[in-house]
């Protein structure tokens, strides 16, 4: 019996992208049935390139990738490639897939295999505005979605981009408040910043991944030493954050995070865009709609991660994650 879960994964690579994409690459119980892309850390036709990337390093070019929308609904925009690089991949002139081409029409993909394969669960890492462009096509298409999973917003965390927004829902505010204000059958579960920060890549765990896959080391080495240097140079953090990994590893196993039901609603405008308004005191009055996350167990993550992505011995792993996690605790 093949119990694979189908997912669609909509994200904007990216490094972190880059990362949860291997992540889902290296897991069996996942069957990815097309990445669909849109403009965020980096312009979408830059980023399908660094999908099919990552695809090419693990030998996966058998899975679609699509190109979705090329700006926000409303607002210009504005990508982070201050913090990504230029090419997204921390300028690490990872040479072009030419083998194979992305395609065009992310969201009638989408549309489509929700059509034809209701149950299957759509994970976004990237800013939503493919996932509302789909939906203000086919409002009825989540009916049947398994999970809905987003790499987005704060709940307590500061911001990313202001002192109150995180980038996704910064990007493109008008798609992540439609998307909110949607009806959908099951909540909405917001990986957001209070959960991602605690998910640092330290130069330890970095020198740990050395000792195990060699090609996959090096890539991840060569993409993450430019965000290393922006973290420092901007949050003096010793290593960088990968936030979209989490999202992966949460659809894997929900046990390593936990959170609470509530309203969420989307700002747009002002000093405030893109902030997500945690409704945790019920002064609305109105249904929940969302699932934040508010802890994790970063051992977990990482022993998950590094087994599944790098090929660590687990049995190693419980004597050596300690050393690894003992800077970023």
């Amino acid at each position: 019996m093949n119990t694979k879960k189908n997912i669609i994964i909509d994200c904007d690579p990216g490094i972190d992208d880059s990362l949860a994409l291997l992540l889902a690459l290296q897991s069996k119980e996942l069957n990815i049935i097309g990445i669909t892309i849109v403009s965020g850390n980096v312009p979408a036709s830059v980023g399908a390139q660094n999908a099919l990337k990552v695809l090419r390093l693990v030998d996966r070019l058998d899975i679609p990738v699509y190109i979705g929308a090329e700006k926000p609904l409303a607002v210009p925009f504005t990508s982070a490639q201050d913090t990504h690089g230029e090419d997204g991949l921390g300028d690490s002139q990872i040479s072009p897939v030419t083998s194979v081409q992305p395609k065009a029409n992310a969201v009638s993909f989408i549309r489509e295999t929700l059509q034809q394969n209701p149950d299957t669960t759509v994970l976004a890492l990237g800013p939503l505005t493919n996932i509302a462009l789909v939906l203000q096509e086919d409002p009825n298409c989540f009916a049947q979605v398994s999970r809905f999973l987003v790499m987005g917003g704060n709940y307590r965390s500061h911001g990313n981009c202001s002192p109150v927004a995180e980038y996704n829902f910064w990007c493109d505010p008008d798609a992540a408040k439609f998307v909110f204000e949607q009806k959908l059958p099951i909540p909405i579960e917001m990986i957001g910043l209070d959960v991602t920060r605690k998910i640092v890549l330290t130069p330890t765990i970095l020198e740990y991944m050395k000792h195990t896959d060699q090609r996959i080391y090096q890539f991840i080495q060569q993409i993450t030493q430019f965000y290393f240097d922006f973290h420092w140079e901007h949050e003096k953090v010793l290593g960088c954050v990968v936030n979209d990994p989490l999202t992966i590893a949460y659809l894997l196993d929900p046990t390593l995070a936990q959170g609470f039901d509530s309203h969420v609603e989307i700002a747009t405008t002002g000093i405030s865009r893109g902030q997500s308004i945690v409704d945790d005191h019920n002064f609305w009055q109105l249904s929940n709609n969302c699932h934040i996350l508010t802890s994790v167990d970063q051992t977990a993550f990482w022993c998950l991660f590094l087994t599944r992505v790098l090929k660590a011995e687990e049995s190693e792993l419980s004597q050596i994650l300690p050393q690894l996690l003992e800077v970023s605790s």
